[in-house]
């Protein structure tokens, strides 16, 4: 992984001992709240419903053992002993005091990390597949792309008041895991004709209040041109997008009024000012990136192990755990393990500190000392032998960590919600938590298969629901939480938008609304069927109408603003 050069480490000192004299003149009364609140997001730190929440960088997704160790220990000295991962792959702690916020800058910097740019009107955490480096589907690497991107990025001075917040994914394997389509920019690692590598360059995707798929502006951008493109895309965005209204600042609402035609020719008027300028990408300086990210000391091992197979015939425990939370390496005798925070009784995405230490731990003995955060809200260890899986399986179990509902309906993304979030118009985690109890049949549940189902708070889609297979929506009726559903969403190459089924329910309908549309599918699925296949081919009337049929009529029907409805704010 990157490793920070004494160039580095200075920076994010400086920032830490700029951030402390801050906090201390706004305690001292001699910076007010308003003139300090562009400069604590920008070091991570929310005002939330109970108090500050502090958001930590994880770039794309990649901690060594000794960072999770830290955060552990920060947990326990400034928090509640848990931490929270978001789907930008970061962290939240969520209880930190106010006046105790420099002094966790100040442990985190000791192991390489910050909390930059994790809050405010800039660009945001750089997020990638999880299994990027070992995925055997992927044209190549794409973490030395997203830390050349987060060097760019980091500090830009141009970029620093944008109009909204700004998101960038990248994915350069055949599956896109990164979900680069919902993104302010995606970029999709290829190769031209002549065998050059270069990105897809996709622009005005995005959830939220108004979901957009992000449209290609550029079909091929040689590497070296990477950043000095960027530039000009962030520069025509910056000057034309909107500042007076909010929920109008996204790019994706510019690339929608001018047409993705006009927005690409107004990029490369820009770029034609920038192009083979100061910001061009060499080889030589994307090869010094890349060698950080060299791979491991791999043994020589066989595809598979009597131990490891033996295991799994003797074991159905473990074989169920196989199935689900075991993925494909590219290298032979090595998987990838993703250890699921989506246990029973478990907010998903939370994670103890005994739980990182535990995680920690895997990392060191089993995996090379490094891990990844999914933006599923899961923990990965990438390059475990299989000869070692049971052991790791069980060590995973002892810590709620073994839970095999990865890719089905339990493993929920799910954001924190009203319990915690200041803009949250409902509670998301007492929903997952229902649904856990409706669904608490782990062989029912198999039996489902693959499907995702995610929860937001609000129309800031947090959650992610509008990609989900089922996606559940937050929104306040009167001062009442109700819940909007949509169903048909996906992610990966064919991300889609789902669609509102109609009316919002009350919480304690959904648990009956999502039996009732998995009833649908389980009723009408083919063999090998998943879910969204059976929506796509049937579409949404079957499920609307099931999900209707069996209201408490005791209660009123509430409509909740469909996105339809709201895609003129």
């Amino acid at each position: 992984m990157y490793r920070y050069d004494s160039i580095d480490q200075q920076i994010i000192n400086e920032r830490v001992a700029q951030y402390r004299g801050q906090i201390e003149r706004n305690l001292a009364g001699t910076l007010s709240d308003d003139e300090l609140r562009p400069l604590r997001l920008q070091n991570g730190l929310y005002i939330q419903r109970h108090g500050p929440m502090l958001r930590i960088a994880i770039p794309y997704g990649q901690l060594a053992a000794a960072q999770l160790r830290k955060l552990a220990e920060i947990s326990r000295r400034y928090d509640r002993s848990i931490g929270h991962f978001t789907t930008r792959q970061n962290m939240q702690l969520n209880w930190p005091k106010f006046e105790e916020t420099p002094e966790i800058l100040g442990e985190l910097a000791t192991v390489e990390m910050h909390a930059v740019q994790t809050s405010g009107n800039c660009i945001r955490n750089i997020t990638t597949d999880e299994f990027a480096g070992i995925a055997p589907d992927e044209l190549t690497d794409p973490r030395p792309w997203c830390e050349v991107l987060r060097q760019w990025s980091t500090f830009h001075p141009e970029f620093a008041f944008l109009p909204r917040k700004f998101k960038i994914a990248v994915n350069a394997a055949a599956e896109d895991r990164a979900v680069i389509r919902a993104h302010d920019v995606g970029l999709e690692v290829i190769r031209d004709e002549a065998g050059e590598l270069g990105v897809r360059v996709f622009a005005g995707g995005g959830l939220g209040r108004t979901p957009v798929i992000g449209k290609i502006v550029r079909e091929f951008l040689p590497r070296k041109h990477l950043l000095s493109y960027l530039d000009a895309l962030l520069r025509v965005y910056n000057r034309y997008g909107r500042r007076d209204n909010m929920y109008k600042a996204r790019i994706k609402i510019l690339v929608n009024a001018l047409g993705v035609e006009e927005f690409s020719r107004q990029v490369e008027e820009e770029w034609s000012f920038l192009k083979d300028g100061p910001t061009t990408l060499t080889d030589d300086e994307f090869e010094r990136i890349a060698a950080h990210f060299a791979p491991p000391a791999y043994e020589t091992l066989p595809a598979d192990n009597a131990a490891f197979l033996g295991a799994i015939a003797s074991d159905k425990a473990f074989a169920a755990w196989v199935r689900r939370s075991v993925h494909a390496h590219k290298v032979s005798g090595y998987a990838a393990v993703t250890l699921s925070l989506k246990a029973p009784g478990a907010a998903p995405g939370d994670i103890t500190d005994v739980q990182m230490e535990a995680v920690a731990d895997l990392a060191d003995r089993y995996s090379f000392g490094e891990l990844r955060v999914s933006h599923e809200q899961n923990v990965v260890l990438t390059d475990v032998r299989k000869l070692d899986l049971y052991e790791v399986w069980k060590a995973a179990r002892a810590h709620a960590l073994a839970t095999p509902n990865i890719g089905l309906l339990t493993d929920m993304i799910c954001c924190p919600g009203g319990d915690l979030c200041a803009l949250a118009n409902a509670r998301s985690i007492p929903i997952a938590d229902a649904i856990n109890k409706k669904f608490d049949d782990l062989d029912y549940i198999h039996d489902i298969g693959d499907i995702s189902l995610n929860i937001s708070g609000c129309m800031n889609s947090c959650g992610h629901h509008h990609v989900a297979n089922i996606g559940i929506l937050g929104v306040d009726k009167n001062s009442e939480e109700w819940y909007q559903i949509t169903v048909g969403g996906q992610q990966g190459n064919t991300t889609t938008i789902g669609k509102v089924i109609g009316p919002s329910f009350y919480a304690e309908e959904v648990p009956q609304v999502i039996e009732a549309l998995i009833n649908v599918y389980l009723e009408q699925r083919t063999p090998s069927e998943r879910f969204i296949d059976t929506f796509d081919r049937l579409g949404v009337e079957p499920f609307k109408e099931r999900a209707y049929a069996g209201r408490d009529k005791r209660r009123p029907v509430k409509s909740a603003n469909t996105v339809e409805e709201t895609a003129h704010v």
